[in-house]
């Protein structure tokens, strides 16, 4: 089992933890990460959007002139696509976007995005944070003691911690997610992908 360091939130090594190969050192498939992204950027797809057709738009329900004799091009419909107000043609409508992936396509997806943190050293493990109180100012001051100034970091907390996920909301680079939230997506997005030892125990215990 690879080890890996764990600090505290003054950025000191105050440990190692190990971490389980079979979640956090699989082999990256790329064709397998490739299907999650596009699955989950798919499902959030509201697939509202809706335009008329020619038989939807209001009006148009007589011939706007005779067909012959007025010089003018023929017209059945004021509502017709060439017309202003009139129909759209293949008109946009309603549908889900929706790609549901095997259960185990998408845990096997899950753990090489976590495998590619380990060996890529982008994986930082906490012991804890504990916040009392909305301060991104203290968050802003945490991630400058682990050296992630400026840098796209996802934060992984074990159970709702608000204090600690509204706080970083006011920081465009950052974002918390709660282990049952857990994601392909957000781990790949985010350079620095740093984890509470509590919330490593409960992804091995639900991937294991």
């Amino acid at each position: 089992m690879a080890k890996v360091p764990v600090y505290n939130i003054e950025g000191q090594q105050i440990g190692e933890i190990e971490l389980n190969d079979s979640i956090f050192n699989v082999p990256i498939n790329n064709h397998v990460l490739h299907q999650a992204v596009v699955a989950h950027l798919a499902n959030r797809r509201q697939g509202t959007f809706a335009a008329k057709t020619r038989a939807e738009v209001r009006g148009g329900g007589r011939k706007p002139w005779r067909q012959k004799g007025t010089g003018r091009a023929r017209q059945g419909s004021i509502r017709a696509p060439t017309w202003r107000k009139g129909g759209v043609v293949f008109a946009k409508k309603p549908r889900d976007f929706s790609i549901e992936l095997p259960k185990k396509v998408k845990r096997l997806a899950l753990k090489c995005a976590l495998s590619s943190k380990v060996k890529e050293n982008n994986l930082i493990v906490l012991d804890r944070w504990d916040m009392n109180q909305y301060k991104t100012k203290e968050v802003l001051r945490v991630l400058k003691n682990l050296g992630l100034e400026n840098q796209k970091a996802l934060i992984v907390i074990p159970e709702k911690n608000e204090y600690l996920q509204k706080s970083t909301k006011n920081i465009p680079e950052v974002k918390t997610l709660q282990v049952g939230n857990l994601n392909v997506f957000d781990i790949l997005k985010y350079d620095k992908f740093v984890i509470l030892q509590d919330a490593v125990k409960k992804v091995e215990e639900v991937y294991a």
